[in-house]
C-alpha cells in the first residue's frame, strides 16, 4: 500500500481578494449551511508552482507548461536561437545555428507541434488548443531535432516527432499531473491533491468604494475625484488540507528519492509561506501558516475539514480552530484506530515546533 502525507494548515488572511470569481468578487462556498470564503485549489497550486521557494528548490527540475510550444520552435528556427534560450528570457541570446527560412520554419513547426496535440486554426497554425506541460527533457529533446533541421534541411519523420516522454525529471509534472488528449500515453497521475481552503467561520464579503484623485487637479474648477471605483473583498481563517502519494510521486520522478524529498520540502515551504497573488498590491493580504499538522503512513487517507462543519464564532478564532482540528483527529483515531503512523507539528501560535522539522519529517523515507 501506498505512503501518503496529509498536510493540514490554518492561515489567516486579512481583508483581501485572493481568488476572484468571473464578477470579480472573492470566491464563496457553502459549508454547513453557512457561506464560507474560498481560494481554489488552482490558484494555489498556481502560486505555489511559480513562487521562488519552489523554483530555487527544483531548478533544473521544472516543465514549461503552454500553448505556444509551435510558435516557439518557429521563432527558434528562423532567429537561430536555441529554445533554451528563447525561454531563459535572456536578451541577446546567442545564435545557435543558420537561421531557417519562413516557409520551411514554419512548415516544421507545424509538424512539430501537432504531436503535441491538435492544431488551434487552419492551415499554418502553430498553437496546439490545449495546454501541455513539457518537462525538461522534452524540451532538450525539441531542441536537439530543431538544431538538426537546421544542419542537415531535411523534413523531420514521423520518429522525430516522437518528443514526448513517459518518464521525466519535471517535479511539477509529477506531482500536480499531466493529461494530454491526444497522447493519453503520456499522462501522469498527479501525486499531489489539493483542497479548496475554505474559512472555519461564516464570512460576509463587503465592498469597497475607492477614489483616486489627479495629482495635477489644483481644485481650481474641479473638486472631484479623477477615477472612482468598487471592489469586494473579505477576510478569514483558512483551513487546508494537501495529500500526497508519496510512492506514486517517487514512481512519476523515475524512483529519484533525492528528488521526491527535495520535491516534498519544496511543496510544504511554499504552502506554508506563499500566499495566492490576486489583489496583493491593493490589499498586501501576505500570510504565513499559523497552524500546520503533517501526517504519514499508509492508512487511508482523510480531510479534517469536519471539525468546522459548525462554523466556529468564538473570539479566539485560532485557538478555537487548532483545538478543533486536533480534536476531531483524536476522535477519529478513537474510532476509526490510528489514521497515521507518525505526526508533526507546527504551531506559530503557541510558538511550539519549527518549520524545519515539519520538512525534515516529510522529507524522510520513513514514517
Amino acid at each position: 500500500m501506498s505512503e501518503f502525507i496529509q498536510l493540514h494548515m490554518l492561515v489567516s488572511y486579512p481583508p483581501s481578494n485572493l481568488n476572484r470569481d468571473d464578477l470579480g468578487r472573492p470566491k464563496t462556498a457553502m459549508m454547513g449551511g453557512a457561506q464560507r470564503l474560498r481560494v481554489s485549489s488552482q490558484s494555489l497550486k498556481r502560486a505555489w508552482r511559480t513562487s521562488h521557494i519552489f523554483t530555487d528548490a527544483l531548478a533544473g527540475h521544472l516543465g514549461i507548461r503552454t500553448k505556444e510550444m509551435g510558435r516557439l520552435i518557429h521563432r527558434s528556427l528562423t532567429s537561430g536561437v536555441s529554445l533554451a534560450g528563447i525561454l531563459s528570457g535572456a536578451k541577446g541570446a546567442p545564435v545557435a545555428f543558420k537561421p531557417v527560412g519562413e516557409d520551411k520554419a514554419r512548415k516544421w513547426a507545424a509538424g512539430i507541434a501537432g504531436g503535441f496535440g491538435k492544431l488551434k486554426g487552419g492551415e499554418g497554425a502553430l498553437e496546439i488548443e490545449q495546454l501541455a506541460h513539457f518537462s525538461p527533457e522534452e524540451i532538450a529533446a525539441i531542441d536537439a531535432l530543431i538544431a538538426n533541421l537546421a544542419a542537415t534541411g531535411s523534413d523531420p519523420d514521423d520518429n522525430d516527432k516522437k518528443l514526448l516522454m513517459e518518464r521525466h525529471t519535471a517535479a511539477d509534472i509529477a506531482m500536480f499531473g499531466r493529461m494530454l488528449a491526444a497522447s493519453p500515453i503520456y499522462n501522469t497521475e498527479a501525486a499531489v491533491q489539493v483542497s479548496h481552503a475554505v474559512t472555519v467561520h461564516a464570512v460576509a464579503v463587503e465592498d469597497d468604494y475607492f477614489t483616486a484623485v489627479d495629482d495635477l487637479n489644483r481644485g481650481d474648477e474641479d473638486m472631484g475625484a479623477g477615477h472612482l471605483g468598487e471592489t469586494e473583498f473579505a477576510s478569514g481563517l483558512f483551513y487546508l488540507y494537501v495529500c500526497v502519494n508519496r510512492d506514486l510521486l517517487r514512481e512519476n520522478l523515475g524512483g529519484d528519492e533525492a528528488l521526491a524529498g527535495a520535491a516534498l520540502r519544496a511543496l510544504v515551504e511554499a504552502a506554508a509561506k506563499v500566499a495566492p497573488t490576486g489583489k496583493q498590491n491593493s490589499f498586501a493580504s501576505r500570510a504565513y501558516a499559523s497552524y500546520l499538522l503533517a501526517e504519514k503512513g499508509c492508512q487511508q487517507p482523510r480531510s479534517l475539514s469536519v471539525a468546522y462543519l459548525r462554523p466556529l464564532q468564538e473570539n479566539d478564532l485560532l485557538g478555537s480552530a487548532i483545538g478543533a482540528l486536533k480534536e476531531t483527529r483524536d476522535k477519529m483515531d478513537a474510532v476509526y484506530g490510528n489514521c497515521s503512523d507518525a505526526h508533526c507539528e507546527m504551531n506559530a501560535y503557541a510558538g511550539e515546533g519549527t518549520l524545519q522539522e515539519v520538512l525534515d519529517f516529510v522529507a524522510g523515507q520513513h514514517a
